[in-house]
């Protein structure tokens, strides 16, 4: 009787690229929504991955978003950068003309110590339009950084020069329109070369930074002038730089001050109740309203909201008239 062989052995492989192993592949990863997914999640894997990049081929140029920073900064971030490595990368997008170049987003003063240690730069390169990158330095700064009021107002200056839409402005700096109208009056106000004389002013609130703004756009003073007189290196910090400057403001203003019997006497506006709406005030530089927040706080705040419309409404009319006469 013959003998059965029981061992059979296994069926050569296919060659590769046959049929049944294409659709073996099609089987194993199936073009399914979920597949998709995972394909779009290891895409931002590799996007947001941290690339070495040398600091030669990355510009500085854009709206900055902090005053110019000292070499002593610059000094302190590079000792720690040495001792620890780059802890946080730089954000800096492709220069379309330029191949191989990049502009810098965020992280000016992390790339300018990397330059004096010679390193390269951890970044993140990001493709993003002028806006997208406008909101990203925006963004970095409100989550890492804790700019002062004069700097988020030259930056708010800057863009707004620099024609970016308002929508996006707002955006950027996590502010409403009356809040951007006050930093762009500062900023405009108050020449750009005293305020890096004064730097950046943390202790110096919005409040103090529109005084003197105010005294210095209605009385048309020569703030650099001034300034100059004052030997500011004394001084021990940006804040006492900035209480030196205001001081002497004030000298000036005190001194040229009129008598009250000779200036002009105030028009108190006044409803049939009696309510004191406002108080108006004239010189000779200016005619000021005075709303009361005691007397009537709804429409002092309705007035604070609406005041460049009402009075770009009122100013129509009066062209109106002008034209009609």
């Amino acid at each position: 009787m013959a003998r059965r062989n029981l061992f059979q052995p296994p069926a050569p492989p296919e060659p590769a690229g046959t049929h049944a192993d294409s659709k073996q592949q099609k089987s194993r990863f199936p073009n399914t929504g979920a597949m998709s997914g995972v394909k779009s999640t290891l895409k931002d894997v590799s996007s947001n991955a941290v690339r070495e990049i040398s600091p030669s081929v990355i510009e500085e140029d854009g709206p900055k978003d902090r005053l110019a920073f000292t070499d002593a900064d610059v000094a302190q971030l590079a000792a720690s950068i040495k001792q620890h490595g780059q802890q946080v990368p730089i954000m800096v997008r492709p220069i379309a003309d330029k191949p191989g170049h990049y502009k810098i987003i965020y992280g000016r003063r992390r790339l300018r110590a990397l330059q004096t240690l010679g390193l390269s730069a951890k970044a993140l390169v990001r493709s993003l339009s002028d806006q997208e990158a406008i909101l990203a330095q925006g963004q970095e700064n409100s989550q890492r950084l804790d700019p002062s009021f004069i700097e988020k107002a030259l930056f708010a200056a800057g863009l707004v020069e620099s024609g970016y839409e308002q929508a996006v402005i707002l955006d950027a700096l996590a502010v409403d329109k009356p809040m951007l109208s006050r930093m762009t009056k500062v900023a405009r106000a108050i020449p750009e070369t005293v305020i890096q004389l004064i730097g950046s002013a943390h202790g110096i609130g919005r409040r103090r930074w529109e005084d003197l703004a105010d005294h210095v756009r209605d009385n048309e003073l020569d703030l650099s002038k001034i300034a100059a007189t004052l030997d500011l290196d004394k001084a021990k910090t940006s804040d006492d730089r900035f209480a030196r400057i205001s001081d002497a403001v004030a000298r000036k203003l005190k001194a040229k001050t009129p008598d009250k019997a000779s200036a002009s006497p105030a028009l108190s506006v006044t409803l049939d109740d009696g309510t004191t709406l406002a108080e108006v005030k004239e010189t000779s530089r200016a005619l000021t309203f005075k709303l009361s927040k005691s007397d009537t706080p709804g429409f002092t705040q309705w007035m604070r909201d609406n005041a460049e419309a009402e009075l770009t409404r009122l100013y129509k009319a009066w062209r109106s008239d002008e034209q009609s006469n």
